[in-house]
């Protein structure tokens, strides 16, 4: 859109009300009875780390996901680099995942002396895409690290297919997706393990760092149990060496009272991501940029919602959102082959184009429980006006377009 025109449109419109990207104080007011409750509880045992909270905790989180096993520990981070450590992977492995990810996705393959490959995503979903994993696989390829990335599940059943054929194991990052689904089995028991994180801002968050793996095998269960605690199998008997990455019991029972709302605040996000496609498509804004949507058969739990600024207005949108006080993220403005921390792997930015692009156009709205109508309505409002766009006729039903509707797939490469 023209300058002179961004400025002259809806002049006379009052500055907007200020929208953030996400306020966790809004999942307090429906749990702040119950969450003091259970903080006393604990105060009152006097057992702050690793008390009965976390066993219980990790029981039920192993049942959430349809695993058998849970195991606690301090961060998502942890999780990853334990699920690595259980595997026994080091120096001279390599494990393939996404480069368009959170920096902890990598960061724990290097921290065990193994090398990260990174693999390209598809544009649609931005997960990891199984058509690009076997072009990486080396006979050093020890795992694969598919990230289920803003609450939708990559896809497991072709990422899983490889791996076994390959003789590979599959940890899942699914640090931003816990309930989510791909064809009615949850992420934890799509993979040999699965990884969680509890901050803050994640769908299931605490009151500070925390996070959980899940597995339904019983031997690397034991195993994880042994390397969260320094390698103790007994208390001052070390079979290995392992770490100290133990959940704190306050964490523990925020996150059971917070674990009885999660349903409920996820169809909140649910709901939320289904009213932007309305409103985006009744603005015409559909056709300005393109909007995430859930693939058919998948759960889509919305940890961010996530759309594609084209033809390089990203930033310039998002300052001018961010000068009407509307919250918005960059996830992830450097994809990882190109920090320079990974600069001596020398990838090849030919087999990364799509982690490239996705870096370039990409920025989250927001979407958070709690998010109000006029809320998201103000959202919509501002960024129609930021392209020009004329409001929709009052009472004009904005039923939700086709695609988001019946999960069938949108042709994103058309609207490039």
């Amino acid at each position: 859109m023209a300058d002179a025109a961004r400025t002259t449109l809806h002049q006379d419109t009052p500055e907007p009300t200020p929208v953030p990207l996400i306020d966790t104080s809004r999942e307090y007011v429906d749990t702040r009875a119950e969450i003091d409750a259970a903080v006393r509880r604990v105060f009152d045992s006097g057992r702050f780390i690793l008390g009965p909270d976390c066993g219980e905790l990790e029981k039920e989180i192993a049942a959430y996901s349809h695993a058998r096993h849970g195991i606690a520990n301090a961060s998502g981070s942890d999780a990853l680099l334990l699920a690595l450590m259980a595997l026994e992977i080091g120096p001279g492995d390599e494990v393939i995942c996404p480069s368009y990810t959170f920096f902890a996705t990598a960061s724990a393959v290097t921290r065990l002396g193994a090398t990260p490959v990174f693999a390209d995503i598809e544009p649609e979903h931005f997960c990891l895409d199984p058509t690009k994993i076997e072009a990486h696989i080396t006979s050093a390829t020890r795992a694969i690290i598919p990230v289920h990335l803003y609450g939708q599940c990559a896809q497991m059943p072709a990422i899983c297919a490889i791996a076994a054929r390959h003789g590979l194991s599959v940890i899942e990052d699914s640090c931003q997706a816990i309930g989510a689904e791909y064809d009615g089995r949850r992420t934890g028991a799509l993979g040999d393990m699965a990884a969680f994180s509890f901050y803050p801002t994640k769908n299931l968050g605490g009151c500070g760092d925390g996070g959980m793996l899940v597995t339904n095998r019983e031997d690397l269960a034991r195993r994880l149990r042994i390397l969260h605690v320094h390698g103790m199998a007994r208390r001052y008997y070390h079979e290995v060496i392992g770490i100290n990455s133990r959940l704190d019991s306050i964490q523990a029972a925020v996150l059971r009272v917070k674990l009885k709302y999660l349903d409920a605040w996820t169809e909140q996000r649910r709901a939320n991501a289904t009213r932007y496609a309305e409103m985006f498509s009744a603005w015409g804004l559909d056709d300005v940029f393109v909007l995430p949507s859930e693939a058919r058969g998948r759960r889509h739990v919305w940890n961010q919602y996530v759309v594609r600024v084209r033809d390089g207005q990203r930033d310039t949108l998002r300052t001018y959102l961010t000068e009407r006080k509307i919250g918005t993220e960059i996830y992830y403005p450097v994809p990882l082959h190109e920090q320079e921390c990974f600069a001596e792997l020398d990838c090849d930015p030919a087999m990364l184009v799509e982690s490239e692009r996705a870096a370039r156009e990409t920025l989250a709205l927001p979407i958070f429980p709690g998010l109000r109508l006029d809320e998201q309505e103000t959202v919509v409002r501002t960024i129609g006006a930021f392209f020009g766009k004329s409001a929709p006729p009052k009472g004009q039903p904005m039923g939700a377009p086709k695609f988001l509707r019946t999960g069938a797939s949108r042709d994103v490469d058309a609207r490039r």
